[in-house]
């Protein structure tokens, strides 16, 4: 994207009757070990004289449902005039459920407290509400009575916070010059992280449950246990945390991830933006190679936070940045738990982190490090899943082996262990332990050689085959001159790297991106080679450059991002791009979510945004007739007026919202709910 804050970002389809991994993931977190060890049965009774043992009745015994596949009929893409609000098939029906600043419900006097936009926001407000720029999310439902055991009118909806806009939160048109104070950077801090709601569907309608005991804000400055590896270790060690094991907050929380014993996976992605220094103090001690790899600068993305606090000064606290960039896992069914980032999986640039489990209960997580001509993980538990006890898995994701990919030209692949003492990854290399190989993560890749990629992004596994599919949003520098790639020693500057096409990124210039998918080896998650092929090339029809028209049946789309499963195999995939329907998309028109058949590759435009926002983020209830969908950032880039580009969504476009009848004051980052009108399932 353009913003300084976020850099350039009635046949099935499954018609076997087999079980599906989202089906094993369900069953199990539906059942009485879903429930055990997280919240006391006295919470539980609180809520309305449900027991423990009421909540956790029941077992998933059915499979995937028979749909009409891909029913319904594609709606036009939204190109300048843009339409400044969400568009949806007929049949169906897309409003707001919950938006920036609207409440969350924590227990208390301000459970149903709303912030005016027209104000700035606080710290003490925001710490009630709905976080800034919602992305990846994942809807837990509450155990249930019947056949599934799994309810479909009550969950707790956990949603990422990725950034926010200094000018918006702070009520003003000139942050760049304003004078940066202590608060303001804290309410800042506050709008990131991770939001807990519990929804019920009441009326018919799902809407945010008021007040909750499971409501939760998990901000930038929450204290986060941190794990495995490289806990305790030298590089994360500051004159705050001596003990370089407890570290304040998560940021920039993008894509997402659960795990099947019922917890939440929220990803660090661009948090090195945070970070700032003066020149003198850059010229006094230059950037490091660590600090290059991982795109370290003095202005940062112009946040200007280490100008009030020196944690984000990473010349004062140059340990600092090193506690960020993991994958933190979150029990949303326990408010007092506390986050742990879990180092075992790597630090990078974290867009996602989906898991897959084998018919072995074996378990693996995927993950993208998002930037130009970084790489693709997979990280395999040491230890198998116990589906009958959800402790025994808690630290699970402690131990393990941490690969990173390499795809060759003849459609086969590897994955290449990060493992200290093997391959070069010694104490000569500039790798004293297994801690500092996951701490420098990109640069141990490097030395492996893995295939540089165009920005893989978020992971989606069929919930049948278990192929696992990838989104590759973009790369302006592929293949473009003079040729350059990643150094083996790690000291490449991120990003900067001008690598020549080869099979697997096979477009110059790539600015439409491309899905690419592959197949472990004998179906085992736990495989250290696979076979893959690219799923489609995105592009326009109509772009005058052949190489750039893409090889798409059915509705353009460019900038993939978003990617997921629905319940009977069908692919929603959610773009990012400039969404002002301009230049490279004026043809294919702002962002939008789109709906594909895994088997004949059709893709269809199934909802179109408003005007400069990203489409991110999609969950639904277990029975796939409620859909959950995150917009980001409308109206970003706005110059002058907070609402230079767009209104939504106070303007009502979408239905009514927590400031209806009051004059637009602010574009809000908000969640909608989708409903098919005659009660079907999302898609048929």
């Amino acid at each position: 994207m353009s913003s300084m804050q976020h850099p350039d970002n009635d046949l099935t389809i499954n018609p076997s009757g087999n079980e599906s991994i989202r089906d094993v993931m369900d069953r199990f977190t539906g059942r009485r070990n879903f429930i055990k060890g997280s919240l006391a049965t006295a919470t539980f009774a609180s809520l309305g004289g449900f027991s423990l043992e009421s909540l956790a009745n029941g077992a998933y015994t059915g499979s995937p449902s028979p749909t009409g596949g891909i029913g319904f009929t594609g709606v036009p893409a939204n190109i300048a005039p843009m339409t400044d609000g969400i568009t949806v098939p007929s049949g169906y029906t897309a409003r707001v459920l919950i938006a920036w600043g609207d409440a969350i419900g924590k227990t208390g006097p301000d459970a149903n407290t709303h912030w005016n936009p027209a104000t700035a926001m606080t710290t003490a407000r925001q710490l009630t509400t709905w976080g800034a720029h919602n992305d990846g999310m994942h809807l837990f439902p509450f155990p249930g009575t019947g056949a599934a055991g799994i309810a479909n009118d009550r969950g707790l909806l956990v949603s990422n916070h990725e950034y926010v806009d200094p000018g918006l939160v702070a009520h003003t048109t000139t942050y760049g010059t304003d004078v940066i104070t202590k608060a303001m950077v804290d309410a800042q801090i506050a709008g990131h992280g991770v939001s807990v709601i519990e929804v019920r569907k009441v009326g018919g309608e799902m809407k945010v449950q008021r007040p909750s005991a499971f409501a939760r804000r998990i901000t930038g400055a929450t204290p986060c246990k941190v794990s495995g590896p490289a806990a305790g270790h030298a590089l994360l060690k500051t004159a705050a945390d001596p003990s370089g094991t407890t570290v304040l907050g998560t940021l920039n929380n993008c894509a997402n991830g659960y795990t099947p014993w019922g917890t939440y996976l929220t990803c660090e992605e661009n948090f090195n933006g945070y970070f700032g220094t003066t020149a003198a103090k850059l010229a006094a001690q230059p950037l490091t190679a660590l600090e290059n790899r991982y795109g370290m600068a003095a202005a940062g993305f112009g946040y200007r936070w280490h100008e009030a606090d020196p944690r984000f000064d990473f010349r004062d606290t140059p340990n600092e940045p090193n506690r960020f960039g993991w994958v933190v896992e979150i029990d949303p069914w326990n408010p007092t738990a506390v986050p742990v980032k879990r180092t075992a999986l790597g630090r990078f640039k974290h867009e996602g982190a989906w898991t897959s489990v084998g018919a072995d209960n074996k378990v693996a997580v995927y993950m993208g490090d998002d930037e130009r001509n970084d790489y693709m993980y997979k990280f395999v538990c040491a230890k198998k899943m116990d589906t009958k006890n959800r402790a025994a898995n808690r630290d699970l994701l402690d131990s393990g082996t941490l690969y990173v990919a390499r795809f060759n030209a003849d459609g086969s692949g590897q994955w290449l262990p990060l493992v200290w003492g093997q391959n070069g990854l010694t104490a000569e290399n500039g790798f004293a332990d297994q801690g500092e190989v996951v701490i420098k993560a990109r640069q141990a890749a490097d030395r492996l050689g893995a295939t540089m990629m165009d920005r893989p992004e978020w992971v989606a596994v069929h919930p049948v085959t278990r192929e696992v599919y990838l989104t590759l949003t973009n790369n302006n520098r592929r293949g473009t001159t003079p040729a350059s790639s990643n150094k083996i020693d790690g000291t490449t500057v991120a990003a900067s790297a001008r690598p020549p096409v080869d099979a697997t990124n096979p477009r110059r210039d790539n600015r439409y991106g491309h899905i690419l998918r592959w197949t472990e080896t004998g179906g085992d998650v736990g495989a250290t080679t696979f076979q893959w092929d690219i799923f489609v090339e995105c592009g326009d029809k109509l772009n005058a450059n052949a190489h750039l028209q893409g090889n798409i049946i059915g509705d353009d789309l460019g900038a993939p991002d978003g990617l997921w499963f629905d319940k009977d195999g069908r692919l929603w995939i959610q773009t990012d791009q400039v969404g002002n329907a301009s230049g490279d998309f004026v043809n294919i028109g702002g962002n939008a979510m789109f709906c594909a058949d895994p088997a004949t590759r059709q893709i269809t435009r199934f909802l179109t945004s408003p005007r400069n926002c990203e489409v991110t983020g999609v969950t639904s209830t277990p029975d796939g007739k409620v859909m959950f969908v995150n917009i980001q950032h409308p109206g970003e880039d706005w110059s002058g007026s907070f609402t230079s580009n767009s209104t939504w969504p106070d303007s009502g476009f979408n239905g009514p919202t927590t400031q209806s009848g009051n004059a637009v004051a602010k574009p809000r980052s908000a969640t909608i709910v989708i409903t098919k009108d005659d009660g079907g399932v999302i898609g048929t």
